[in-house]
């Protein structure tokens, strides 16, 4: 079955200007998966699923944002689109630039972005440009650029990257029938968060679907939105969300409010160990998004009550797209015969 992408599903609700172009690479669609054995580990009772935006075509939910900012900016006849990035959103825009015939450039902070989202920047001929400094450096940076140069500026905070990000909202409703309770989900430049509220929004007036309480969950070395103030010099094995002044943290803490829900911190030992958890679950994911489950299991924990309700939590990004977070075990080596196999196994 052929995948039309998110403008051909969702068009009629995404209000996109006449000039947009028709562009696609499969985006979208993405599996909402039953985990019912985690449930039992967290203590049973309740329905989680794993909304799986790794499998999206450059391996992150950056895609469906993405391909609505480069369909407008195309249209407007712009041949550049510019980036800040921390990897995910440098691979989207690379691809859904080249897939317009467009030039790409993606100015990333020096030494902290997984090689496994470089290479995709580099592999769809994206023009990479390193900062001896943040990202929150390289967004002011970038955001100067569009201002004074002729490139189309493709970050979150573009309204067309959350038009286009909200429809993994509408994805949920049309699977679920409704809303979940609850929605747990990463926070780094807080501009999903910020379009999976708009997304519930939109439907819950259109379909009576209802809204779900928000869960966004920080790392604890990059948490300006717990914290209540921007942070610096942000720390976090979960690169992705690595970010410690959010272009939307504004709008997500109002979305979060709206939703009575909360924004939480994760320590890294407890994201990791998620992520490990998910593995085992065939979900292998990269760091960040295994933030939402260590987040969900810190609540829960902490008396946050979910008996008789349905938990969804976003995982943002393949694990491939970090595969050097992952230790290798040493391989058990045997000769190229049958019996040194079966001792093999009777280990």
């Amino acid at each position: 079955m052929s995948r039309p992408g998110i403008i051909a599903a969702y068009r009629s609700t995404l209000t996109l200007p006449a000039h947009a172009i028709e562009l696609s690479l499969g985006e979208g669609n993405t599996p909402l998966i039953p985990v019912p054995r985690l449930v039992e580990e967290l203590g049973g009772g309740f329905d989680l699923f794993i909304k799986y935006e790794g499998l999206n075509p450059t391996g992150s939910f950056k895609d469906r944002g993405m391909v609505v900012a480069v369909a407008e900016a195309a249209g407007r006849g712009m041949q550049t689109v510019i980036c800040a990035s921390t990897g995910n959103t440098a691979a989207s825009a690379a691809a859904y630039a080249a897939r317009a015939g467009m030039k790409a450039i993606i100015v990333i902070p020096a030494e902290n972005v997984a090689r496994g989202k470089l290479a995709g920047a580099a592999a769809y001929g994206a023009r990479i440009i390193e900062v001896n400094g943040s990202f929150d450096d390289a967004l002011t940076m970038v955001r100067e650029a569009a201002k004074k140069h002729p490139v189309a500026l493709v970050n979150s905070v573009n309204p067309f990257r959350i038009m286009g990000q909200k429809t993994a909202a509408f994805e949920i409703i049309d699977e679920l029938g409704s809303a979940p309770d609850w929605l747990c989900i990463p926070v780094g430049n807080a501009g999903n968060i910020t379009a999976y509220a708009l997304g519930f929004k939109e439907y819950d007036v259109k379909k009576k679907s209802g809204r779900p309480h928000l869960l966004g969950v920080q790392a604890a070395g990059a948490a300006p939105l717990v914290r209540g103030a921007p942070v610096e010099h942000p720390e976090t094995i979960a690169s992705a969300i690595r970010i410690g002044n959010p272009a939307r943290g504004a709008e997500a803490l109002v979305a979060v409010k709206e939703s009575d829900g909360m924004i939480v911190a994760a320590a890294d030992k407890e994201i990791l160990e998620a992520q490990t958890r998910l593995a085992h679950e065939g979900i292998w994911v990269e760091p960040a998004s295994a933030a939402g489950l260590a987040g969900l299991k810190k609540q829960i924990a902490g008396g946050l009550e979910v008996e008789g309700k349905r938990v969804v939590i976003v995982c943002t990004g393949h694990g491939l797209k970090d595969p050097d977070i992952i230790t290798l075990p040493e391989p058990t080596r045997i000769e190229a015969t049958f019996s040194a196999l079966e001792r093999a196994l009777a280990e």
